[in-house]
């Protein structure tokens, strides 16, 4: 088994490796363009037309744009929370108030400035928003490996909260098969900009 483990694990890194070498490759005005189709996608989803919360992140550098998603959102009077990366890569989750709110922190990300409601709070969100590298056939999702959302996504399933798991990608990211390992969870449904794909049951 833990041979199994390590060959998953150095796949995962792997494949890590040459997604962040193809967004490399993208331009500013290739992310920018990808991130207002994504929002429209994203925004077509029942799942996201329905929900009264949202726990959402803010992109950095040639990640799938998501502020276009947020700022539609929070117009819609939906309630956005975003992550505040904690010391031991843990996520405390906070109110987005705009886009004037969000504060430079470290790794590069931007957070939220303003009041912390708990790690607990993700647990009122309609849906959960993951950020991610790519996502296969199955729902498999590969993250950016540190960990953080495998925390979520356990303190989801510990309390039996259900919220809909979406990850926003490019076209190219949907994998033929993702390295997985036991801790991971599938997410309900992918976004790109050519379109959404629902997995599993949902």
């Amino acid at each position: 088994m833990g041979a199994r483990l390590n060959t998953d694990m150095s796949a995962k890194a792997l494949l890590r490796r040459e997604l962040l070498a193809a967004r490399r490759l993208l331009t500013e005005e290739d992310v920018e363009r990808a991130a207002a189709v994504l929002a429209r996608r994203a925004l077509e989803l029942p799942e996201l037309s329905g929900a009264r919360t949202v726990a959402a992140y803010v992109s950095v550098g040639r990640e799938p744009g998501t502020r276009a998603l947020l700022d539609a959102l929070r117009t819609r009077g939906v309630r956005v929370l975003l992550p505040v990366l904690l010391p031991d890569n843990d996520l405390d989750w906070a109110p987005y108030e705009g886009a004037g709110s969000l504060a430079r922190a470290g790794r590069g990300l931007l957070e939220p400035d303003g009041e912390r409601l708990g790690p607990d709070a993700v647990l009122e969100a309609d849906v959960v928003l993951l950020p991610g590298l790519a996502v296969d056939g199955r729902g498999m999702r590969l993250g950016r490996g540190g960990g953080s959302y495998d925390r979520v996504l356990a303190r989801l399933s510990a309390a039996g909260a259900h919220p809909a798991l979406i990850v926003l990608l490019y076209d190219d990211e949907v994998a033929a098969r993702v390295p997985e390992e036991p801790h991971d969870h599938p997410v309900d449904a992918v976004v790109t900009p050519a379109g959404s794909r629902r997995f599993g049951d949902g």
